[in-house]
């Protein structure tokens, strides 16, 4: 358990050091749950401090990376501006997003409340497909959304289908469910607020090391997004 909680929270430090805030936030977390464990088992009061104290170390730590990601998702100036009128075609995922999508994004993070109906998990997969085709660095991808409750199996097969097949493409995947989401976005290298496929008006914000990219419209929820031909997720990364 000790040595899980070095290699872990070592990982942690340097990506944290490459600007991987993103992975290296979920390294440190994992790390510290980890010397947590040691630390309770631990019958030795010395080296039960010593867990202690690290373990407040590594917090900091982590708690200045949230901060950092925190900042990532409130600074930044409005560059472009794209107005979709409803109903109109032609705006795929490639035309809207993909001048943003360049070598250097390293990771993403996506907070969509709205990924349980088929159309809605295919926008993710869509999304993905276009990130790590596009980002050659891209190494990580969190999604934060909340758990279906009627038809778990089904959207917790598909996240699965889709963490597996990236991560054949050098990509890894992590999803996190909130009870308590109410908008949408996406951050580092890249940052996209709403996965629905048609909107009203895109608001994009670039900003240093992050995209937020901002729905200001009613999503029209078009349950034949998906629809036509689309190849399976990455045959292979150039």
């Amino acid at each position: 358990m000790a040595q899980m909680a070095i290699t872990l929270l070592t990982r942690a430090i340097e990506y944290d050091i490459n600007g991987r805030k993103l992975e290296s936030l979920k390294l440190y977390e994992d790390g510290i749950e980890a010397l947590l464990k040691e630390s309770k088992a631990e019958v030795d009061p010395k080296r039960k401090q010593h867990f202690q104290s690290k373990i407040l170390e590594y917090m900091a730590r982590a708690e200045q990376v949230k901060e950092q990601i925190t900042r990532w998702r409130s600074r930044g100036e409005i560059r472009d501006k794209i107005h979709v009128v409803e109903g109109a075609t032609g705006y795929s995922y490639g035309r809207v997003f993909g001048k943003y999508m360049t070598d250097e994004v390293k990771e993403i993070m996506i907070e969509e409340p709205y990924v349980r109906e088929h159309h809605q998990l295919c926008n993710v997969v869509m999304f993905c497909e276009l990130a790590v085709s596009s980002c050659k660095a891209l190494k990580f991808v969190k999604l934060m959304t909340v758990r279906e409750k009627k038809n778990n199996d089904e959207q917790a097969r598909a996240l699965q289908i889709l963490k597996d097949s990236v991560k054949k493409q050098g990509v890894e995947f992590f999803v996190e469910y909130s009870e308590h989401m109410h908008d949408r976005q996406v951050i580092s290298g890249v940052t996209v607020r709403s996965l629905e496929s048609w909107f009203k008006r895109y608001v994009m914000t670039l900003k240093c090391g992050s995209l937020m990219i901002a729905n200001q419209a009613r999503a029209n929820h078009d349950p034949n997004a998906c629809r036509g031909s689309h190849e399976p997720l990455l045959s292979h990364r150039e």
